[in-house]
Formats: C-alpha cells, structure tokens, sequence
C-alpha cells in the first residue's frame, strides 16, 4: 500500500544538506549537542523526543525515537506512559484555548 510518508525516507535524512549543506551542517551539529548526556539523560531526552514526536505527529519521528528509546533501555510501558503525557499536554493546550472562545463569546454576546 503506498502513503504519503516513505519509511525510506527517513534513511536519506542525513542528505538533506545536498540542497543546502551550510544550514544542514549548522542543524545536525545542534541536533547532535541537544541529545549529548546533559543535565538530562540521553534516555530521557529519548523519550522526550517520542513524547514530542507523537504530539506533532510525525511518523518519521515515531520510527526514530521508539527505535531510539528501546535502544536507551525503555520498556514498553514507558513508552506509552510518554505517548500519554504528550496527549494529555496536547489536549490540554486545545480545551485552554476555549477560554480565548468564551471571551469572545462572552465580548460579541454583551
């Protein structure tokens, strides 16, 4: 079945900078930083990434950081546990945005 999404696509990532090698270098130098063992571990900024993954929805990503977090050491469990604080982080920013709704609302209906 073909998709929108190339599974592919994700092995051919690092070639981005064939277009624009001077940004690509700037990027993948930050990104390699961001993940080096901080005052976070790499395993937790892992699951961060797979939390942060679902939350925009990208299915490169998804692959990447479940491969990633097994890889770290997380379990099954804790995995999900981080796809869950990313739904309810999300629905959350969506219902608190119903307030911007009642003021308004509130303004047109006086």
């Amino acid at each position: 079945m073909k998709t929108y999404y190339n599974p592919d696509d994700l092995k051919k990532f690092g070639k981005i900078g064939e277009f624009q090698k001077e940004m690509a270098d700037k990027f993948f130098g930050y990104y390699g930083e961001v993940f080096k063992e901080g005052a976070l571990t790499e395993r937790e900024k892992s699951l961060i990434a797979l939390a942060v993954s679902h939350a925009i929805q990208c299915p490169y990503c998804i692959d990447s950081y479940s491969v990633d977090s097994l890889e770290k050491g997380c379990n099954e469990e804790e995995m999900m546990e981080a796809v869950h604080v990313a739904a309810a982080v999300r629905g959350g920013a969506t219902l608190v945005h119903g307030v911007q709704m009642m003021n308004k609302v509130k303004e047109v209906s006086m």
